[in-house]
């Protein structure tokens, strides 16, 4: 781990990286938490933190999340589900404004306004099995943001995305968000 900050610009290839590990903050899920899969795969392909946070207080995840992007700042923000509506809100507020992506974000059920702001690179990732947050949901909030910004990627899976963490498929999603638009 490094103690430099964010790097200045993305690389040009998604799948390099800068002279130090990417930092990712992952944002965890209403029933997970710091120690998921999710957060665990992260942790081993880059320097990743996941903070435990109280997810009966909408408003007191975002606040914990965003006291630790202002303490530890990201290259790069990821938020699966729950985490996905915390993230989204992180955007929408102008508390992050990196990389991120977001895993089935169930942003509808925790009133965050299905808006991706302009100009951020965000990819969406949904199930196309999800039986818990309908991808419909995705695909309309992927209409959102600066076109060429902002991706939909639909998967052969269910709620939980666990085929993303076979073959680094999650990490070359993040990597990937990296060059949403710049070409």
């Amino acid at each position: 781990m490094s103690d430099r900050g964010p790097s200045s610009r993305p690389p040009l290839d998604p799948t390099a990286t800068w002279d130090r590990p990417l930092r990712v903050q992952f944002v965890h899920g209403l029933e997970s938490g710091p120690g998921s899969s999710k957060a665990t795969y992260l942790a081993t392909h880059f320097d990743s933190v996941a903070v435990g946070m109280d997810t009966s207080s909408f408003e007191g995840a975002v606040a914990t999340q965003a006291t630790q992007i202002a303490a530890r700042p990201p290259d790069a923000l990821v938020g699966s589900s729950f985490g996905g509506a915390v993230a989204l809100a992180l955007l929408q507020r102008g508390l992050f404004s990196g990389p991120t992506v977001l895993l089935a974000p169930a942003h509808v059920h925790f009133g965050v306004e299905g808006r991706i702001p302009d100009r951020l690179r965000v990819l969406v990732v949904h199930g196309s099995r999800d039986a818990v947050v309908p991808i419909d949901d995705s695909r309309a909030l992927a209409r959102t943001g600066t076109p060429g910004r902002v991706e939909l990627v639909e998967v052969d899976d269910e709620h939980r995305l666990a085929t993303l963490l076979e073959r680094d498929r999650l990490a070359d999603l993040v990597r990937r968000a990296f060059v949403l638009g710049a070409r």
